[in-house]
């Protein structure tokens, strides 16, 4: 099931103290999405108090702790740029009073080189801030991490036009709630278009500051659904503006200029989709709407829509957490069994439901500056070795992409690997 969700790390303080939290309750920013029962609400709020309202004053005098990504591992240095959409033939369906719907993407792309263009921030100045006051953090506990994507490098033209991948991130998750995977990808030569849908993500901030809150009304079965065919709509209308971008047209609002070179970098016959939670049942409904999209991965959601009985006859990937799988998803054993293409279920063993996510890295850091007991942590991110685990998901995720996208195998998808034992081939 789905609960209200805020953006990553916030939560993790807020599950902490439980005076902290608010209508987000728990584990509430973490992108959850629709998952299980068991990796609902009730679990999220088993997370206990480690940090006191003392101790947050104490860390600000000190000075905030400096928040950090992982070093993606590939050749390529990283461009970024956020383009403000506007879809005209769709009303927001969150906001009936807005008569257009109006969504912020970042484009991650190989760049040619970055000196002069400087590294953009997980979350934009204003949106940061919301975040903040949102969970009832105190200001001067944490920095907002940098990312290693440089705003509006030029696009590395050597080796041609990329493959484009789309990702959609978990329920009340920010787009760049998984830059870790990102990254990873871009670095590699991949182009990575994340999406904010919003008034489900929870706070996208415009060009002209202002920030949109969450305001999708609380988790129900009908409410997921309505949801993830928005978040569809919102996925199959972004790839009609990159076909608009490799066609040399702006559709950015504001007509801000475009990175040189972006639009020969999209090589938009080699699309795949992936998201977490409620993301991954947006690459799931996606790919039955739109052909264009090769390949899907499913980050540990589940599954809505016409896909559970429609299936799917293109490859998508199943990845999921310690408890939650084929055998205790109602969602995943319907579509499962309407798969025509090649399909896979694999687990990260002894992973939480966020360990797919940014916070795999940023809980271990912020933990041992503020005191997260281990029950917390492992609430959070279960008891997989962090490092270990991010190493993983992106070697599997990239090998998949690799296969099924851009035409590498390395066989790694083949079987189990001894140098993978966090992955468990389950089906």
């Amino acid at each position: 099931m789905s609960v209200p969700r805020s953006t990553p790390f916030a939560a993790a303080l807020a599950a902490a103290h439980p005076s902290r939290r608010t209508a987000l309750a728990g584990l509430t920013a973490l992108g959850v999405g629709a998952v299980v029962p068991t990796l609902s609400a009730g679990t999220a709020q088993a997370a206990t108090s480690a940090l006191t309202s003392s101790g947050s004053g104490a860390l600000a005098a000190a000075g905030p702790v400096q928040l950090s990504l992982p070093a993606p591992t590939g050749p390529h240095r990283i461009g970024n740029v956020a383009l403000h959409l506007i879809d005209r033939s769709r009303r927001d369906p969150w906001v009936p009073s807005h008569p257009v719907r109006e969504l912020m993407i970042g484009i991650w792309y190989p760049a040619h080189e970055v000196d002069g263009h400087g590294a953009v921030p997980w979350l934009p100045a204003n949106a940061w801030s919301a975040y903040l006051q949102d969970n009832a953090i105190a200001p001067g506990v944490v920095s907002v991490p940098v990312t290693h994507g440089h705003d509006g490098a030029p696009a590395e033209r050597r080796g041609g036009p990329r493959p484009v991948l789309l990702f959609s991130p978990g329920s009340g998750g920010d787009r760049d709630t998984c830059t870790t995977l990102t990254e990873e990808l871009v670095s590699h030569g991949y182009v990575v278009v994340t999406i904010d849908h919003t008034h489900d993500s929870a706070e996208v901030e415009f060009p002209d500051g202002r920030v949109e809150p969450r305001t999708i009304p609380p988790d129900s079965l009908p409410i997921n659904t309505e949801a993830v065919s928005v978040r569809t709509a919102d996925a199959l209308f972004v790839l009609d503006q990159l076909c608009a971008i490799a066609a040399g047209r702006d559709p950015d609002v504001e007509h801000r200029p475009l990175p040189r070179g972006l639009a020969e970098a999209l090589d938009l016959s080699r699309v795949g989709i992936y998201g977490h939670s409620m993301g991954g049942a947006t690459s799931a409904w996606a790919m039955l709407d739109d052909r264009r999209i090769r390949a899907g991965i499913n980050l540990d959601g589940s599954l809505y829509g016409p896909v559970l009985n429609a299936g799917l006859d293109r490859p998508f990937l199943f990845m999921c957490s310690q408890l939650h799988d084929l055998t205790d998803d109602p969602s995943w054993a319907q579509t499962w069994s309407h798969l025509r293409g090649w399909h896979k279920e694999l687990r990260l063993a002894n992973a939480a439901h966020n360990s797919y996510t940014d916070l795999q890295s940023l809980v271990p850091e912020a933990a041992a500056a503020v005191g997260f007991p281990p029950s917390t942590v492992q609430q959070l991110i279960g008891t997989v070795d962090p490092a270990r685990s991010v190493i993983a998901v992106r070697t599997y995720v990239r090998a998949y992409f690799d296969r099924f996208v851009r035409g590498h195998d390395n066989h790694l998808l083949d079987r189990p690997s001894a140098a993978f034992p966090e992955i468990e081939f389950l089906a």
